[in-house]
């Protein structure tokens, strides 16, 4: 008889790397240099550590509470339901975010292979999120297979780009042409690129599809998040020996097609378009499908409106997804790359700092490495404040004023609800 259990950990294991390198390396290369110079790969590290502790917290909460449904899941289990619908309306402020995002990289990798306006390139950004509204809306946006197979040809080009950009091994290129940081700008770069390791959370949405997740979970997420690290500080060595710093920054949007075509032709920027466009649909894709999911999930415990929780005859939440995809959309061709990158990962370090708090109050062997989870958490997250505050006020004022109202509004608006 059938357990139901679809989701092994040879696949389980793509999905948490692809979840974060999807996207991820496409957008963020050049924002991270921009932001910290010659500092960028260590940049990469230092998110990655935070992201790798969070991801332990992850596991380790998921296995003790057996569920599917991630952070909200945690705090509704620790009879913190307020905390848990609030969070719950930010992490879904934080996907949609991330699905503009995605959209961007895509519009602008599709276009530039091709000379495209920058009226085609929002063109294909919104074509990209109506068509992976289509796709979940038919019940086509849990394809793990499908992306499996886009995660290792997405994993393989990124490490031929990596190691042939080192083997032109120049440390002078790292900075060249941008103005000189200094050490402590790597944390900059850190907070500002924080959402290139979100992806890895959605795995914790399918735990109940799992085989064996008390034994394969934790490792599955740590291994995978070591190996994006590696591949993040590779690439980033690697496209900057070939373009240098200064032209990473200069084609930011399209950063890695620049390098591909730089060292090898033609063949490399089809190549690397044919990775982004694909890589990034199957993010916008897997982060729409889980969004939604949480979405109607929290309708069924009266956190949003029953607008939310309406599915359609293939059983998907079909308002959310419209709802979700659309916004999505039109964020991607109304914001700047680094405005939608910087708001997003100021949800997520905030969701991460939260689990690490949660694992160091509930784990007891493991306190001590989430309490760490929890004070890097911050501290990139006091960083990130302080950047936005001073060269991004208005998504900052904006992303404050949907804080405000998810935490203070939220409650007030689904009691004013209940008493009709």
């Amino acid at each position: 008889m059938s357990s139901g259990k679809t989701i092994g950990p040879v696949r389980a294991w793509a999905l948490a790397a692809g979840g974060m390198v999807g996207g991820g390396i496409y957008i963020s290369l050049g924002v991270v240099i921009d932001a910290a110079g010659a500092w960028a790969w260590l940049s990469f590290a230092i998110a990655g550590l935070a992201a790798l502790i969070s991801a332990y917290s992850y596991g380790k909460l998921s296995n003790k509470f057996g569920r599917s449904g991630g952070a909200f899941e945690f705090l509704e289990k620790m009879d913190h339901p307020e905390v848990a619908g609030s969070l719950s309306w930010l992490l879904i402020i934080g996907y949609t975010l991330t699905i503009s995002v995605y959209a961007y990289a895509f519009g602008h990798y599709v276009a530039h292979s091709f000379g495209g306006s920058e009226i085609i390139i929002r063109a294909l950004a919104l074509a990209i999120a109506i068509l992976m509204i289509g796709l979940n809306l038919m019940g086509a946006g849990k394809l793990t297979g499908v992306e499996v197979l886009i995660v290792t040809g997405n994993l393989l080009i990124l490490i031929i780009l990596a190691v042939m950009g080192m083997l032109h091994w120049n440390p002078a290129a790292l900075g060249d042409g941008v103005p000189d940081k200094p050490l402590s700008a790597a944390f900059i770069g850190a907070a500002v690129i924080f959402i290139s390791y979100e992806g890895f959370q959605l795995l914790a949405y399918e735990y109940g599809d799992l085989v064996d997740p008390k034994k394969y979970f934790v490792p599955v997420l740590v291994s995978a998040s070591i190996f994006v690290i590696g591949i993040y500080v590779a690439v980033t060595l690697g496209a900057t020996m070939i373009l240098g710093a200064s032209g990473v920054v200069e084609g930011k949007e399209v950063a890695l097609s620049n390098a591909a075509q730089k060292i090898l032709g033609t063949p490399g920027l089809i190549a690397m378009t044919i990775a982004a466009a694909f890589a990034t649909s199957a993010a916008i894709n897997s982060t729409l499908f889980s969004t939604a999911k949480l979405a109607a999930r929290i309708t069924r415990d009266k956190e949003l409106p029953e607008f939310w929780g309406h599915t359609n005859s293939n059983d998907i939440p079909d308002r959310a997804v419209i709802a979700l995809g659309l916004t999505a959309g039109i964020l991607a061709i109304t914001g700047s790359l680094s405005s939608l990158v910087e708001a997003a990962s100021l949800v997520f370090v905030a969701t991460f700092g939260v689990v690490n708090y949660l694992c160091a109050r509930t784990i007891a062997d493991r306190s001590l490495l989430a309490w760490s989870g929890t004070a890097l958490c911050a501290a990139i997250g006091a960083v990130l404040v302080y950047h936005l505050a001073n060269s991004q006020p208005v998504p900052l004022m904006i992303l404050g004023t949907l804080i405000i109202v998810s935490i203070f509004v939220r409650p007030i608006l689904l009691r004013n609800r209940a008493g009709q």
